[in-house]
């Protein structure tokens, strides 16, 4: 088995990142267990920041204008 098994996308991340958490807040693992599960919530949630930083950048740049304006604000009315 590799030590850097392919990451999931963002859902699927989030998903086993909850999971993870509930896991080893039964207090049922391991010391090494524990561990384990934590450095995998750590690598997802890396993974997860990256895949968010991307979509930021890709919406920047879909929402810049060739003279600068800037897109207003969303303002939900229904409220």
């Amino acid at each position: 088995m590799s030590k850097n098994p392919k990451l999931p996308n963002l859902e699927t991340s989030l998903a086993e990142i909850n999971s993870l958490i509930e896991q080893m807040e039964k207090g049922d693992l391991s010391l090494e267990q524990s561990l384990t599960q934590f450095e995998r919530g750590i690598t997802l949630i890396k993974h997860a920041q990256k895949i968010l930083q991307s979509a930021e950048q890709k919406v920047r740049l879909l929402t810049k204008t060739n003279d600068g304006d800037q897109l207003a604000p969303y303002e939900n009315n229904e409220e």
